[in-house]
């Protein structure tokens, strides 16, 4: 008997059983034995993964194979992750057609200035080194572009934002609801924009100059429009403007806008009240606080058993109030009161020791000594002070302290919007939800977007960069929503304030949950926005050549695989709607 032996090959089989089909994978040898062809079965694997299986039926084959790192050269691994954690948001918002409805080069670099404001904020020179280590301008067509093309796409931008911000308000504000307005300001580096002045800073930059711009948002916070003003405009000559531009550029008839105290003042409120279908919501400053309750309008009893409740103003029928009490915010007025007028009682003791060592003399000198001291704390209209040449002497007016108690942690908020369009719940609720504004410039300006400081000193280019931001700003709002359960965010915030919208704020029981744990139900860590986008740059994209190829033969690109975090974290942008 002769028997001559094979090669080794794999073997697909399949069969079908109650209309599924199954697949067997056998490792198999043929041989011949006296003159005839037979086989024998060495192994099964089906098993084994079906690239695994592949990879066995090639080398059977004769086929060389090898590893990745034995034939190709790395030559660069660019961030990718988190540009296509950006882009991919951008897509979902249709944010290319909110640009421009037409391709261009000048959108292209548009929507890379964005994406780039997002990822990493820095000047436009700074822009165009960095975005070189990610696959940014790869992906848009841009690797190109330096720091005027930049400077173009700007001036193009900014010709844009009329038609861009009445998109935006389509999509985001509605006949008859709230729109939320606030003003706030950045300092200039230079001193030759026509814009720059000295005014109030928000920023606390004393002496600096400064450019103020206003942020146009729907209830829930989510920009709509930005316009820029001259650093010394007052915040309450922005309003009416803004009303106009909503009504007659974005075609909102109807509307409730909101500001706050310094935003909508008595003349605001009596020229609003020329406009048909413009109502507004606000609230009283602390005089007119202290009035109501002197005339009787406003009976702080009635918290006894409540912490708000509406009440009417005879001098302004046409009006609703809602008076409200936090009792946290009490006991810290009351604490910072106690804490500032002891501190002025101490600064005082010691000068009237001088004055009766001799060491100072004289009621005018004296007199200058204690006005600086009772005007550093602005508690001075709680003390009786008596001021001779040789003598000083005071004391706390207990009365007055304890009547400017009455009004610690109360505060009313004042609308003209009818009760059968908005509850007093719900008033108070739309008010309180101009945080979520100040939460933008928050973001704008110093955590994530870097509006400031301003480099830029023509007049269109500082508009046009300002715009820049609130677009940026824009993406990053729509991606926190879509990231809530992945971040240090309460997802029950909304809920329990439409509860008690008077109540201090404190996370849910899910959040404090979130915080102390750092973990999510699913078991991915909580992150902030900013560390998660780094997260999600662990995602490479290697660039990968066939070694010893010259230059000209083309690079192939190599993604990482992503994480379980990263791959939801992506996938979760996919499901962004507006």
């Amino acid at each position: 008997m002769s028997k001559r032996s094979g090669a080794a090959h794999v073997v697909t089989t399949s069969r079908t059983y109650k209309d599924k089909t199954y697949k067997c994978h056998l490792l198999r040898r043929s041989y011949r034995e006296d003159g005839k062809v037979k086989s024998e079965t060495l192994a099964n694997l089906s098993h084994l993964p079906p690239h695994v299986i592949e990879l066995i039926r090639r080398a059977l084959k004769g086929e060389q194979l090898a590893g990745v790192d034995d034939i190709l050269d790395i030559e660069a691994s660019p961030q990718h992750g988190n540009v296509q954690a950006v882009l991919g948001a951008m897509r979902s918002l249709g944010f290319a057609d909110l640009v421009a409805s037409k391709g261009s080069r000048e959108r292209d670099l548009v929507i890379a200035m964005v994406a780039a404001r997002v990822l990493s904020p820095r000047s436009k020179l700074a822009t165009t080194r960095w975005w070189n280590a990610t696959t940014l301008p790869k992906q848009l067509g841009v690797e190109d572009a330096s720091e005027d093309d930049l400077y173009a796409a700007m001036d193009w931008l900014l010709k844009k934002q009329k038609v861009i911000e009445k998109k935006l308000a389509a999509r985001h504000l509605q006949e008859g609801g709230l729109v939320l307005y606030d003003l706030s300001s950045s300092y200039f580096e230079g001193r030759n924009c026509p814009l720059a002045a000295l005014g109030h800073s928000r920023d606390r930059k004393k002496g600096t100059l400064q450019v103020n711009y206003g942020l146009v948002t729907d209830a829930l916070g989510c920009p709509v429009s930005v316009s820029v003003f001259p650093g010394n405009t007052s915040d309450s000559t922005t309003l009416l403007g803004e009303v106009e531009k909503v009504r007659s550029r974005f075609g909102i008839d109807s509307l409730a806008i909101v500001g706050d105290r310094g935003m909508i003042t008595e003349k605001q409120i009596d020229e609003l009240a020329q406009q048909e279908d413009v109502a507004w919501i606000t609230a009283l400053k602390t005089g007119a606080l202290r009035d109501l309750q002197k005339r009787g309008a406003l009976q702080l009893g009635l918290f006894d058993k409540r912490n708000l409740f509406e009440f009417s103003d005879p001098d302004r029928p046409d009006e609703r109030f809602v008076a409200c009490r936090n009792e946290a915010l009490a006991e810290r007025r009351a604490r910072k009161r106690q804490s500032l007028i002891e501190a002025t009682v101490a600064k005082l003791e010691h000068v009237q020791k001088m004055v009766e060592a001799g060491r100072l003399e004289g009621s005018a000198k004296i007199g200058v000594r204690v006005g600086k001291i009772i005007n550093a704390h602005k508690v001075g209209k709680h003390f009786d002070l008596e001021i001779t040449d040789d003598a000083l002497s005071f004391e706390v007016n207990t009365e007055r302290v304890e009547q400017e108690a009455l009004l610690d942690g109360v505060y009313v908020i004042r609308t003209s919007v009818p009760k059968e369009s908005l509850s007093a719940k719900d008033a108070v609720l739309a008010y309180k939800r101009l945080t979520s504004v100040e939460r933008a410039f928050r973001s704008l300006k110093t955590v994530d977007l870097h509006v400031r400081p301003i480099r830029h000193w023509a007049e269109g280019r500082v508009r046009a960069h300002i715009f820049l931001c609130m677009l940026a700003y824009y993406v990053q709002y729509h991606m926190q929503e879509a990231w809530r359960q992945l971040l240090f965010f309460d997802e029950e915030l909304w809920a329990r304030e439409r509860v008690d919208p008077v109540a201090p704020a404190k996370r849910s029981a899910s959040a404090e949950q979130k915080a102390r744990q750092k973990v999510t139900d699913e078991g991915h860590p909580v992150h902030s926005f900013r560390t998660l986008l780094d997260e999600l740059g662990g995602i490479v994209c290697n660039r990968c050549r066939r070694k010893g190829a010259s230059q000209e033969e083309a690079v192939v690109d190599i993604e990482t695989k992503p994480t379980e975090l990263q791959r939801t974290a992506l996938d979760l942008l996919g499901q962004i709607a507006v």
